[in-house]
């Protein structure tokens, strides 16, 4: 089992993290609180996802959780950009890292499912 943080999905998921962090502190106040908090909160628990999964025996349930989470995340930036509250540029760099954390959490999914059990 590889260190987690060394992980490639763990390395996009943790720049998806940090875009969060940055846009939210950018963010109105009145949404700051709200809608930046909930967006840090989802991208956080993936991180977390990831190193759960990284440590079970059983990794399915934690790869589908955070596909979950990521849609959510999606929801939160696509919404964030259609209220004006993040740039388009910002928007664009969040799809592209969301896009290639599900990729990798579709294909780990994928390699779980079909591997003979241990």
């Amino acid at each position: 089992m590889a260190l987690h943080s060394t992980l490639p999905i763990y390395k996009v998921t943790y720049e998806l993290l940090v875009l969060a962090t940055e846009v939210t502190r950018h963010m109105p106040r009145d949404f700051k609180a709200t809608m930046g908090a909930k967006l840090r909160e989802e991208c956080l628990e993936l991180v977390v996802l990831i190193y759960r999964a990284n440590s079970a025996a059983d990794k399915v349930p934690h790869l589908t959780r955070m596909l979950e989470r990521l849609q959510v995340a999606e929801l939160l930036f696509r919404l964030s950009k259609d209220l004006r509250l993040i740039a388009v540029k910002h928007y664009a760099a969040a799809i592209e890292l969301t896009a290639a954390v599900g990729r990798q959490a579709n294909g780990w999914r994928k390699s779980q499912a079909t591997s003979p059990a241990a």
